[in-house]
């Protein structure tokens, strides 16, 4: 296994750009496909998943053409051209569940399949929201999970549809994306608490952006029209919140001023609200329509926290509670377990090893940090992108830690490293 070295980092100052949203791009590309007329996408990320999309949206007969300024896609007009296709989705959840539900409605022979971890994560709420509307999805595998074979059939309207929404948001993101292909308005009801309602959030605003505006009761009824989705003939992708969280944080413990551009007051993605943790454990935040930049005043204080909304940026939370004066809690994070890993497992055992006294709960973990940092360790990814970057901020704690498996940021952030790398002052390791 490859591993990464880092030195212990000093202080950090200075900008860095952000790759564009991997939540927003992916979101993008299906409505783009899915629309009337030729989308121009600026600003798209470029990593491991958005490439999953694409080229799962050329195999199924998508006009895509990339220049020097941005990729083109020649919209549908709500059908998918391909009526047969063998699909190979990775560990991309925002290209699995959307196109599982946009292909259900296609009159075709679809087979999905992912990783070994993909294989593990649940999609059966979406399955049965699917079937009720008399959708063919069958189990290729473990029962309740991918892989896939979606097959013709008829979609019946004729009732609201129905989803769960306490396991992951994406089941009703991805209905919210499809329902529109029937042809006709349909209400979603949601059963159970929504979970990461920003992510919904962001559906929702970028079909408004391509021409669809869904009504909904507060956050359990959904109205959505029966009209093709039309182009806006141009879309600009902006910076990814989740990723940004990294660096901001990194100002918080290490100095500072850090600032972020590509993202801002004016964001649409829920992890923003990241800022008003940082704000909590006493950082100073300033934030302009496309930038935030952050500022350290001593050491942090600690945190007692709900974190459902933020679920990716909780984690980069849960590491700097290793700077903390005293024990965090990270709350309502049950998500976190149906993630590319399960990431409450994960975060305890890994912050473990740095010293600090972890409890994990089913839905949260306690963190109580040490006097100091362990030095010399060596943390493990388990193939997921984020535990790679939060725990690069172990850094910033006067040890050097070695990070294995450091390729895993391909997924959303290739180039997270020399990012950091940019804005840090290292240190020999003692």
């Amino acid at each position: 296994m490859q591993s990464l070295l880092m030195q212990p980092i000093r202080h950090v100052a200075g900008t860095v750009r952000l790759p564009g949203s991997k939540s927003i791009s992916n979101r993008v590309l299906l409505l783009a496909a899915l629309a009337r007329g030729k989308t121009a996408v600026r600003g798209l990320l470029d990593a491991d998943d958005t490439r999953v999309m694409i080229e799962a949206l050329a195999r199924l007969g998508v006009g895509i053409r990339r220049d020097a300024d941005a990729l083109h896609v020649a919209g549908e007009g709500g059908s998918i051209p391909a009526r047969e296709a063998e699909l190979f989705l990775g560990n991309a959840g925002t290209v699995f569940r959307p196109l599982t539900a946009a292909l259900a409605f296609s009159s075709g022979t679809f087979r999905l399949t992912g990783v070994q971890r993909m294989h593990e994560r649940p999609i059966r709420d979406l399955v049965d929201a699917l079937r009720r509307l008399g959708a063919r999805v069958d189990y290729l595998g473990s029962d309740g999970c991918p892989p896939l074979l979606i097959q013709p059939a008829e979609i019946r309207i004729d009732a609201p549809a129905r989803v769960r929404g306490d396991v992951s948001s994406q089941f009703l993101s991805a209905l919210l994306m499809a329902l529109p292909l029937s042809g006709k308005a349909t209400t979603i009801e949601v059963e159970g608490e929504l979970i990461s309602r920003p992510y919904v959030e962001i559906t929702l605003n970028l079909m408004r952006r391509f021409g669809l505006e869904v009504r909904r009761e507060d956050w359990r009824v959904f109205h959505v029209p029966g009209e093709p989705y039309r182009s806006p003939g141009e879309i600009f992708v902006e910076g990814d919140a989740s990723s940004a969280s990294y660096f901001l944080a990194a100002g918080a413990i290490g100095g500072g001023p850090v600032r972020v551009e590509g993202v801002g007051r004016d964001s649409i993605q829920g992890d923003v609200r990241f800022t008003e943790v940082l704000e909590r454990m006493g950082a100073e935040v300033v934030m302009g329509e496309t930038w935030i930049e952050v500022r350290g005043r001593g050491r942090l204080r600690p945190i007692d926290l709900d974190l459902n909304h933020i679920p990716d940026a909780a984690m980069t939370a849960a590491v700097a509670a290793l700077f903390a004066q005293g024990p965090s809690a990270i709350r309502n994070v049950a998500s976190w377990r149906l993630k590319e890993t399960d990431r409450l497992a994960a975060m305890a055992a890994e912050l473990r090893k740095l010293g600090a006294r972890v409890v994990e709960d089913p839905d949260a973990l306690r963190i109580a940090p040490p006097e100091r940092l362990t030095p010399g360790v060596a943390i493990d990814t388990y193939d997921d992108h984020r535990m790679a970057m939060c725990f690069a901020l172990a850094a910033l704690g006067g040890v050097a830690v070695r990070i294995n498996d450091p390729g895993c940021v391909a997924k959303t952030f290739p180039d997270f490293f020399s990012a950091l790398a940019a804005i840090s002052q290292t240190e020999p390791a003692a």
